[in-house]
């Protein structure tokens, strides 16, 4: 989930990731508390537009949007577990020392925790060093334009500026005679979709029990807003149990 804002006008944001939420009958009721909250805070509204390709799977689908851009759930709850956070943080090695997990920074400086859980991209798990390699208001317009999985793949380890044109290109036979626009911002997803979550989908992989050091996310689950938080809700599970 990440948001973009043009560097023209801040309040012109596009939403990189997810552009809207879906949720199945099914999960509309078991994940009632999470929508209902969003909706209430208003982080959440219905999706009132049109989406070009949209595919309705299932009768009883709801989809809504984020008028704040979808990171903003990320710091509604933020903001509610009342922790204290820090940005622009890449940890890069994660050590066993004293009896702790010892986490580095990319920058240098390095920090202790008793319990470590990693949410990102599992591909970017595996890259990390150390120990762990031991274990497994007034809105600017602006146009998101998304390709199709395979266009991705075919085109993945291709220049930005060579696949970019091949994008616009097909963007002016969808909405021919679209603005030039201020600025345009080429996203390459390595880390998206995820095509094959681990066996049975856990929802979360303990790597180490003493201390605690646990990965999860969608990749453990399933790859929308619901396997996040089926995921989530499997996490706070094992750190109860082991507090």
């Amino acid at each position: 989930m990440t948001t973009s804002r043009s560097p023209h006008d801040l309040k012109c944001t596009a939403d990189l990731g997810a552009q809207y939420i879906t949720a199945t009958p099914f999960y509309a009721k078991k994940h009632q508390r999470f929508y209902d909250e969003l909706l209430q805070c208003e982080i959440l509204k219905p999706l009132v537009a049109p989406v070009e390709g949209m595919m309705i799977k299932e009768e009883g689908t709801c989809n809504f949007v984020t008028p704040q851009g979808v990171a903003s759930i990320i710091k509604h709850y933020l903001k509610e577990s009342g922790s204290d956070v820090n940005y622009d943080s890449h940890v890069h090695h994660i050590y066993f020392k004293n009896r702790r997990w010892e986490v580095s920074r990319k920058a240098g400086s390095s920090e202790q925790f008793d319990i470590v859980i990693l949410t990102m991209p599992v591909p970017q798990i595996l890259q990390l060093e150390g120990n762990i390699v031991n274990y497994s208001s007034a809105i600017g317009p602006s146009i998101v334009v998304h390709t199709s999985v395979s266009f991705g793949v075919e085109n993945l380890e291709r220049n930005k500026d060579e696949v970019q044109p091949l994008i616009l290109e097909q963007l002016e036979k969808v909405l021919p005679g679209l603005p030039k626009p201020a600025s345009i911002k080429c996203q390459k997803w390595r880390f998206s979709q995820v095509a094959q979550a681990v066996v049975d989908s856990p929802g979360y992989m303990i790597l180490n029990t003493k201390p605690l050091l646990i990965c999860g996310g969608d990749g453990f689950t399933h790859s929308n807003f619901d396997g996040c938080i089926d995921s989530a809700l499997k996490i706070v599970d094992v750190l109860t149990s082991n507090l």
